[in-house]
């Protein structure tokens, strides 16, 4: 929405509505919208693991029935999965969300930077999505196969070992290096991603939400082993995924922790 301006009557100096004020605040106004998305998100999870508290799994309002599904359970699964994803990955990616606006506000000075940003938003999401239709797929073949027990949690040492392994292993593969450089800088995926108009901003938060889905994706198939709606779990690898991409030493971080999960993988599946 384009800013109106207001010139007082004998006075070259142009006024502001209070609206017109808070709307000129947009990386104030854009960061309270995040906390307020990923707020929201959490809200959903903590009310439906304490709907799932004390429940017999097949029988709760907010999950699928594990014995026999329907497409109203797979898409339950499926918000489920998304609204997880909204919770965890958009703290990660606020640092270049505010850059995005910075950048717009100085391109287009007149121009409010707000609606594109927030259609940088809706393509980085769209990736998530795409991850979170996958991963109800998934989860629907491993517990149609009997791999996950109803509370969501592997019940094969060799599944949940290996899934801890190969999240060890995968992070010192040159993807998990490559997506997570462009993951871990914001000025220079500004710069070399950047594209105008509606379509562009939507095609340039896509691509940074698909280099974000390669360098995180083993991660959230670690939920598989410790539960799904396990929150604690889900804390832990929100904070890991904003420490790697955050932190001056993320990426040493992200060694530490892949050594540290190969011993648990191996450990896992030699006790099992």
């Amino acid at each position: 929405m384009a800013l109106r301006w207001r010139t007082e009557i004998g006075f070259g100096e142009p006024l502001m509505t209070p609206l017109e004020r808070v709307l000129r605040r947009d990386r104030l106004v854009v960061t309270a919208g995040l906390v307020i998305l990923v707020g929201l998100g959490w809200g959903y999870m903590f009310k439906l693991a304490h709907e799932m508290t004390g429940m017999d799994m097949s029988m709760d309002m907010g999950m699928p029935h594990m014995e026999s599904w329907d497409l109203v359970d797979i898409w339950l699964l499926f918000v489920m999965w998304s609204v997880m994803m909204v919770a965890m990955m958009v703290p990660s990616v606020a640092p270049l969300i505010l850059m995005v606006v910075a950048a717009n506000r100085r391109r287009h000075r007149h121009e409010d930077p707000l609606v594109p940003t927030g259609l940088f938003l809706v393509g980085y999401l769209l990736a998530w999505t795409g991850f979170s239709v996958v991963a109800t797929l998934v989860q629907w073949g491993l517990r149609s196969a009997a791999l996950l027990s109803p509370a969501m949690v592997s019940t094969s040492s060799v599944l949940g070992g290996g899934l801890l392994l190969v999240a060890g292993l995968f992070q010192f593969s040159p993807l998990k290096n490559a997506c997570l450089t462009h993951c871990r800088s914001p000025m220079g995926f500004v710069m070399s991603h950047w594209r105008e108009g509606v379509g562009g901003v939507v095609r340039m938060g896509t691509e940074h939400g698909l280099y974000c889905v390669g360098c995180c994706w083993i991660l959230m198939a670690l939920l598989f082993v410790a539960g799904v709606m396990n929150l604690l779990w889900v804390a832990v690898i929100s904070v890991f995924v904003l420490a790697e991409k955050v932190l001056p030493r993320g990426d040493v971080v992200g060694r530490v922790t892949g050594v540290l999960l190969v011993a648990s993988g191996v450990f896992v599946m030699s006790v099992g």
